[in-house]
């Protein structure tokens, strides 16, 4: 395929129409003759769009739209008002391709792109609009044949063609980015000679999986080798047989689990009948102080002066049947009977906290015999701290045992791949294809020699 022509147009009409022709096509300088200046020559200028028609003509063979309004050294800035000329005008930049610019009937391709996006945005092959992945697919099925998913890329194919960038101008072979790999290299520069190397690709991806298998095996031995984690879990295993040891003898007693329960048991009936016992003291202590206090009470009684207070008043009061002696004796009997009614219970609390104590004193012995078992054996603490030890132990033989199996695992597949990349290289460094090779060399050098 030949260009025929770059269009450049916007909404406003043809901006500029560039035709190409058989042979070297030059993009020179017309400015006119200085009529100032006293020599009769032209005033010659290096800014009349050399690279913007390379950078056109890349972006209609499927580059970044960016390219054309980015700043090349710093890849963020942005040329503001190109971008802005390139969207609000619509600009349109038309590609054909002939077989033949000597035959106007030959097979013509027109590419058509435009700066905007989504539902504006023209991305056209012969008319026809297209997905980013259709326009790469139709291209190539265009330009190279039954190429699309191999091995070059159609933009790795044509960096020969399309020189603007600094790295592609100032470099004969090495026309891609700074970060294409040896490999890909390889699979383009055959391809450009002719070769028939299909797996090239092949080759590639196995290279990309050596490298990702490489990375895993490093971040895995990132804290340490594989020979020390071997090391790491023999000294882990040698630690859980010990531990295990230690837990086998361990001496627990039988009844623990019981003791423990009757001893939580034991201990609430001794809060229980403790409260009981206190009340009941109080309740004694409450009884024989009413007691002392009524008895006071009665001592207390001035008998003089209260016979005193009779005589005045059976003077005062005529027909007083009761004697004075009646009177006091009444008075006593009172006194008494109200002692026996408050202290009637007295027997039977005594009896209870005598009862209550005896039942106290039971069960605290219990109590003394149960922590005694309980502190025979081991304590519940310590197995349950050789059972955690225990347990973060293997966790961390497990821990090593799968970084162990993914390291041997990632070694193995990293060792096949590279079976597999022999194999090919083999085939490629074959004294045939080397044959191959020189052939189309040859071919390369009869014409650019």
């Amino acid at each position: 395929m030949f260009i025929k022509s770059l269009q450049i147009a916007n909404k406003d009409g043809v901006i500029r129409l560039i035709k190409f022709h058989a042979g070297l096509n030059l993009i020179v300088d017309e400015t006119p003759v200085d009529e100032a200046s006293t020599e009769s020559t032209k005033t010659t200028g290096n800014n009349v769009g050399k690279t913007t028609v390379l950078m056109l003509v890349d972006f209609c063979l499927g580059a970044d739209a960016k390219g054309i309004y980015t700043d090349p050294e710093t890849k963020k800035g942005e040329y503001t008002l190109v971008k802005n000329f390139l969207i609000e005008t619509e600009v349109l930049i038309t590609l054909t391709l002939v077989e033949d610019l000597d035959d106007p009937l030959a097979k013509t391709i027109v590419i058509e792109r435009n700066f905007l996006s989504r539902k504006k945005c023209i991305r056209r092959i012969n008319g026809l609009q297209k997905t980013i992945e259709e326009f790469e697919e139709t291209l190539t099925d265009v330009l190279v044949t039954g190429h699309y998913g191999n091995k070059p890329t159609f933009s790795q194919i044509i960096s020969n063609n399309i020189r603007y960038k600094e790295l592609s101008v100032t470099h004969t072979l090495r026309t891609l980015s700074s970060f294409t790999r040896d490999d890909e290299y390889e699979t383009l520069h055959l391809f450009l000679l002719g070769c028939d190397f299909g797996k090239g690709a092949l080759k590639q991806n196995l290279l990309a999986s050596i490298r990702m298998e490489t990375t895993f095996k490093n971040r895995l031995e990132s804290k340490q080798t594989r020979t020390a984690y071997e090391t790491s879990l023999a000294l882990l295993i040698s630690e859980i047989n010990d531990l295990d040891l230690k837990k086998s003898t361990f001496y627990i007693n039988p009844n623990f689990e019981n003791d423990l329960n009757a001893l939580d048991d034991i201990k609430y009936q001794l809060s229980t009948i403790g409260s009981k016992l206190s009340k009941l003291k109080l309740r004694k202590e409450l009884i024989v102080e009413a007691v002392k206090d009524i008895e006071s009470g009665k001592m207390e009684i001035d008998t003089n002066q209260l016979k005193d207070l009779y005589t005045e008043a059976s003077n005062n009061i005529k027909n007083i049947q009761v004697k004075f002696e009646s009177l006091l004796s009444f008075h006593n009997q009172m006194v008494e009977e109200k002692v026996k009614f408050i202290s009637k219970e007295l027997p039977v609390i005594t009896s209870e906290i005598s009862k209550t104590q005896e039942d106290l004193t039971t069960l605290l012995a219990k109590e003394k015999e149960l922590v005694e078992n309980i502190n025979k054996s081991g304590s519940f603490d310590e197995l349950e701290g050789l059972v955690l030890e225990l347990n973060e132990k293997h966790r961390k033989k497990g821990e090593f045992e799968a970084i162990i199996n993914q390291i041997e695992k990632t070694e193995k597949n990293i060792e096949e791949l590279n079976a597999q990349v022999d194999a090919i290289n083999n085939n490629l460094f074959s004294d045939d294809f080397e044959l191959e090779v020189q052939s189309q060399v040859n071919k390369f050098n009869k014409y650019f020699s």
